[in-house]
């Protein structure tokens, strides 16, 4: 984990994936991210434990990285109900390891992104106290609140000409949106 207070912080974070069997016969089993565990060492789908046919996996432990020009996003995550981290995985293809885990991050925006690629699995876990508590930690450090600041209007006058209004085919100024005639030839 690294601390330094002006710069990105990261921390190891480990991926509980949950293998359940499947409830079409079209999928013999169900994969999904069901946890994270902070602080965690490297893991390779190891296997956690196994209980009437469902089996938890140590998939992976990316790394979580905190920017401070993303502080903004984090302070969301943390205002919900349940502050929420992000697993992005993506499918391999193979039987027994069908999820890759690309990225865990505690930024709703970030997560949005690879929900909208349409390629990729993103679960919302519950975020562990701790990780909340460094984020948090992080957010308070880097989060500067945006002072709004109202836009001043051009003293030009605008209502001086009516520029474009009507059709400058029609001679009368009433009824100026009436679609032009066809001018009868004079005799």
């Amino acid at each position: 984990m690294v601390n330094n207070p002006h710069q990105d912080q990261s921390m190891p974070v480990g991926v509980v994936v949950r293998r359940s069997p499947g409830v079409t016969r079209w999928a013999a089993w169900s994969w999904k991210a069901v946890s994270v565990l902070p602080g965690a060492a490297p893991a390779n789908w190891r296997l956690l434990r196994e209980e009437g046919g469902v089996a938890e996996f140590h998939a992976a432990t990316p790394v979580l990285q905190l920017h401070p020009a993303d502080s903004e996003a984090y302070l969301v995550t943390l205002s919900d109900k349940t502050p929420a981290v992000y697993v992005v995985m993506r499918q391999t293809g193979v039987a027994d390891r069908p999820l890759q885990v690309l990225l865990v991050t505690a930024s709703p925006y970030e997560a949005q992104d690879y929900m909208d690629n349409g390629e990729d699995v993103v679960e919302k876990l519950p975020m562990p106290s701790g990780l909340v508590g460094w984020i948090s930690d992080f957010v308070n450090a880097h989060y500067e609140e945006e002072i709004f600041v109202k836009r001043r209007r051009d003293r030009k006058h605008v209502d001086l000409v009516e520029d474009g209004v009507g059709d400058a085919r029609i001679a009368q100024m009433t009824d100026v949106y009436r679609a032009p005639g066809r001018k009868e030839p004079a005799a």
